[in-house]
């Protein structure tokens, strides 16, 4: 017994012993200074903010500090008390919660000793006032309910980790500091979050604040001896050759520093789920201006993808794979020619075919010899509205706007969900900056081309061509996706009548 209190207690002033001792593994050179922050003798309000760049294994650090302090802080009668939060429940869920889990099964002592469940992890001897629990908050909530959720942490040891503190409320941080009135003995607040708001807790702690934190800045700077070594460095070198260390995306995500201009989400996750879940309330929609949005594959590594859209309606989209240009004006045409895909009749009106970087002009020059009407779109180009930095920009605000208005119905496609929640914005010079394709690509670990190819048919304004024998007016809304997923390739070459592309900013609502 006497041994084990000897290394409890090592550990208890020596973390990163701790770490190399349970997890077997060597902190990298920012973890060992986090988690040194949290050695030495007892301290009543120790507090540890971690400034991340992306991917460092910031999860990893907080949940390796979870583990510290249920493993090392009791006394007689007084045992450790922490709660565990999040941007939201899901991300706690999907990251640091699981994160706990998995350092804990490398650990003999560590997975003999205490129980992880769902929403608790409590030692076994002592179940009731041991532990670590999963907390949450509603979105909207105000500072009594957050207060609420990190109730009950009071004694001698308690612990709260705040995980994606970039976007958490301010409120957070007040209430958690709650845990510091009664002389606790050792008492921490341990927070993690990517530099890219603001007005968060994140950034509140570093600037107003930053006198009471200990502040670890965590980044991906090729020239920092301390970088991570877990983003790498040919990835970081690039990013900052194409983007500039200035550049609000490289200093958030790459070099782990608060940007001049704020981060801003383009669209949030319920907003997206709202448009998945809507139908239209009739018919009509079918006569408005029918559009294909064409994103095809660099390189034949991801899917080309065809976009459908009738006025405020997205049907479910199409994909393909390692199409060269002759088959693939092919599988448009079908798509032109049929576009419904419940086999309703019915030609649509213009195609936009991403031609940034020249990838889409086999496609285009093929489509063009069949008489069909297509234009190519470059997304680096320049915006027909002065208010964007370029087409992407433009683009994509234009289909968040259909969104966020209430009108656009979207297919209910997870892929495409995580593609529209990915993308962040700034303001340069009062222009609109988006992330491009290879940022998000970056943040995604793989193309967004599904997003790509719905904004193409917000590229320019399209109006409705003859629509005489094709639908009728009126009656009951189908649902949207009636009919086959991934429709089978019509091998119909019929021209249509090109159409103009006027300018202007097509309103889906319309």
């Amino acid at each position: 017994m006497s041994e084990a209190a000897a290394r409890i207690r090592r550990w208890r002033e020596e973390p990163v012993t701790f770490v190399v001792d349970n997890f077997g593994v060597q902190p990298d050179a920012w973890q060992v200074d986090a988690m040194s922050a949290l050695g030495g003798g007892p301290n009543p309000r120790r507090m540890l903010a971690m400034k991340a760049c992306t991917g460092p294994g910031k999860s990893a650090v907080l949940s390796w500090i979870g583990w510290h302090r249920l493993a090392c802080f009791a006394a007689p009668g007084e045992h450790p008390k922490g709660a565990a939060l999040s941007a939201t429940a899901d991300n706690l869920r999907d990251n640091l919660w699981p994160e706990l889990a998995k350092w804990q099964s490398r650990s003999p002592f560590l997975s003999s000793a205490f129980k992880w469940t769902k929403q608790r992890i409590y030692a076994i001897d002592h179940p009731e006032t041991w532990f670590l629990a999963a907390r949450s908050f509603a979105q909207d909530a105000d500072e009594d309910a957050i207060g609420n959720a990190l109730s009950g942490l009071h004694g001698q040891f308690p612990f709260i980790l705040l995980d994606e503190t970039g976007g958490m409320p301010v409120a957070v941080g007040k209430k958690a500091q709650q845990i510091f009135t009664g002389n606790p003995t050792d008492a921490l607040i341990a927070q993690a979050g990517n530099p890219t708001d603001m007005a968060g807790l994140l950034y509140d702690s570093c600037t107003t604040f930053a006198h009471l934190w200990r502040i670890i800045t965590i980044t991906a700077d090729p020239d920092d001896p301390k970088r991570t070594p877990r983003v790498s460095i040919e990835h970081a070198r690039q990013m900052i050759a194409t983007y500039g260390r200035e550049n609000p995306w490289v200093m958030a995500t790459i070099l782990g520093q608060f940007p001049a201009s704020a981060l801003n989400k383009l669209l949030g996750p319920e907003e997206v789920a709202e448009a998945m879940r809507r139908q239209p309330k009739d018919a009509d929609w079918r006569r408005l201006a029918r559009i294909l949005g064409v994103d095809v594959a660099r390189f034949g590594l991801d899917s080309s993808v065809v976009a459908k859209r009738a006025g405020p309606v997205i049907m479910p989209l199409q994909d393909r794979r390692n199409l060269s240009s002759i088959p693939g004006a092919g599988w448009v045409a079908s798509q032109f020619n049929g576009f419904f895909d419940d086999g309703t009749p019915g030609r649509a009106d213009q195609i936009f075919v991403d031609e940034t970087g020249g990838y889409g002009a086999g496609w285009i020059d093929q489509l063009r010899t069949m008489n069909y009407p297509v234009t190519g779109v470059v997304f680096s180009g320049a915006a027909d509205d002065p208010r964007f930095y370029n087409k992407r920009a433009e683009m994509f605000w234009r289909l968040a706007e259909a969104i966020k208005s209430g009108g656009l119905c979207l297919p209910n496609d997870p892929l495409l969900a995580a593609e529209l929640v990915a993308p962040r914005y700034w303001f340069h010079k009062d222009r609109m900056q988006l992330e491009d394709k290879e940022q998000i690509k970056a943040t995604l670990g793989r193309s967004p081309d599904r997003a790509d190819a719905v904004a193409l048919t917000f590229a320019f304004t399209v109006w409705p061509g003859p629509r005489e024998n094709d639908i009728p007016r009126g009656g009951a809304a189908p649902p949207i996706g009636m009919g086959s997923l991934d429709s089978a390739v019509r091998e119909s070459y019929a021209s249509p009548v090109a159409a103009g592309v006027p300018d202007g900013v097509y309103n889906p609502l319309e």
